[in-house]
């Protein structure tokens, strides 16, 4: 759900857009995207905010005619100003894809926070397709920032769980436990048994991550090895 954290993000935008969107500056990058693009840009647009007010979905365009406005207008969105029409045409969509991935609920500490990693996010996108010819370019930007932001979600979770302090045991079960950590770091040197490691995992419960420092290797070789393990008896006939 956007909240009033996000809502004041997107004000501030349009706000600065209100005054650039009729500038003298965003009538000279009209009159550029014109040189190059003339045959999609309607003879009755004066300047971007027009621009921008004649790609929504009820501003007269046809669909195709708004794909190939938001093409041109990637393919010079080299020009600061022209990348920056682009931008303030994609926020509905920008907002769109952080509501489909509910401003990083659970991750983010607001939706605000979220919404403006969203911005940065696609304000790096832009400069990076800046210049290419992508006949779905809307649609293409929207799917790649959502790539993006989800990459960015699954590392911040894996960072989260690595920082997360370990709960303390009993004192019966952490003498057991400490006991078996210490026999296990001593036997590291000599190569712990895939056993071993199984009976560690699931029968004390200690941690992927608290079984790789023991055993000095990497979480995902610890993982792997738990996974061969195991594949013997998941695929043993019944």
């Amino acid at each position: 759900m956007q909240g009033p954290d996000a809502t004041d993000v997107l004000s501030q935008l349009r706000e600065e857009w209100r005054r650039l969107g009729r500038s003298a500056a965003s009538r000279r990058a009209l009159a550029s995207l014109r040189a190059t693009h003339g045959e999609v840009v309607p003879a009755r647009i004066g300047d971007l905010a027009e621009l921008v007010a004649a790609l929504e979905p009820h501003g007269g365009l046809a669909t195709l005619a708004r794909a190939r406005l938001v093409e041109a207008l990637l393919a010079r969105a080299q020009d600061p100003v022209l990348r920056r029409c682009l931008l303030q045409t994609l926020l509905p969509g920008i907002v769109s894809v952080a509501r489909v991935l509910q401003f990083g609920e659970g991750i983010a500490d607001s939706p605000r926070t979220f919404l403006a990693d969203a911005l940065a996010e696609a304000v790096e996108l832009l400069l990076d397709w800046a210049g290419q010819q992508r006949p779905y370019a809307a649609p293409d930007l929207l799917a790649a920032l959502r790539c993006r932001l989800r990459r960015r979600m699954l590392a911040d979770k894996v960072r989260r769980a690595e920082l997360t302090p370990v709960p303390e045991r009993s004192d019966a079960a952490g003498m057991e436990t400490a006991l078996f950590s210490h026999e296990l770091a001593t036997a590291a040197s000599e190569g712990v048994t895939d056993v071993d490691l199984v009976y560690a995992r699931y029968v004390l419960g200690f941690t992927a991550t608290e079984l790789a420092t023991a055993t000095g290797t990497s979480t995902g070789a610890l993982r792997r090895r738990l996974v061969a393990a195991g594949r013997p008896f998941v695929d043993a006939p019944s």
